[in-house]
């Protein structure tokens, strides 16, 4: 068995466990409750990742590896194909792309969360997030057209695991009434068993 520090409120955990159901591996993974903060680190991953992150995954000799994009795609190697990391080329450029967006959305939620949780936060830094989502909110309406074309994979998970966050966190937002294509998108990535099996649960 793979060790995995978990937590059911991170994006980038979710992320790991969606693509570990997708490629058929998720009963290999022991979840291991790991809580980490920016003003309290656990100090007992410290060893196992010296960055203090999660999701970390050790695997059976003792290797950890960090962060979910290095996870995933050891997952997805691991299970051999059909692939969610395409292995060259045009197709292995966008997939990285769209995950790159979805992951940088996710960075910055998170970001977002902990500035809104601060005494007095910076009403600068706020303004400034609520301009990135838009901006991210407008691109993904455009490419959502898009997603589904060639096959499903590590750009359709991160861009997915971004908007799942998004209900989570924040479920006032109202994203879908303003972004038609990308709600009827994000509807068919929220029925598929991976997505389902790895709800995040504010405990």
């Amino acid at each position: 068995m793979m060790r995995l520090h978990w937590s059911s409120r991170s994006p980038f955990v979710r992320k790991v466990m969606v693509a570990a159901h997708e490629v058929g591996l998720a009963d290999r993974i022991e979840r291991v409750p790991t809580v980490v903060a920016l003003t309290k680190p656990d100090l007992a991953l410290l060893p196992t990742n010296p960055l203090g992150k999660i999701p970390t995954l050790v695997l059976e000799d003792g290797t950890a590896l960090y962060d979910s994009v290095v996870i995933c795609e050891y997952l997805d190697q691991l299970a051999g194909p059909p692939r969610l990391f395409p292995a060259a080329g045009p197709a292995r450029i966008e997939a990285l792309r769209r995950h790159a967006l979805g992951n940088g959305f996710m960075d910055f939620l998170l970001l977002w969360r902990t500035e809104m949780a601060r005494p007095q936060p910076d009403r600068r830094i706020l303004d400034g997030f609520a301009e990135k989502q838009a901006a991210v909110l407008a691109a993904l309406e455009r490419e959502a057209p898009r997603l589904d074309e060639g096959s499903f994979g590590i750009g359709q998970i991160g861009i997915g695991c971004a908007l799942s966050y998004l209900d989570f966190r924040w479920p006032q937002a109202g994203w879908r009434l303003s972004h038609p294509a990308l709600a009827d998108w994000h509807a068919g990535f929220a029925a598929r068993p991976s997505v389902q099996a790895t709800e995040h649960v504010d405990a």
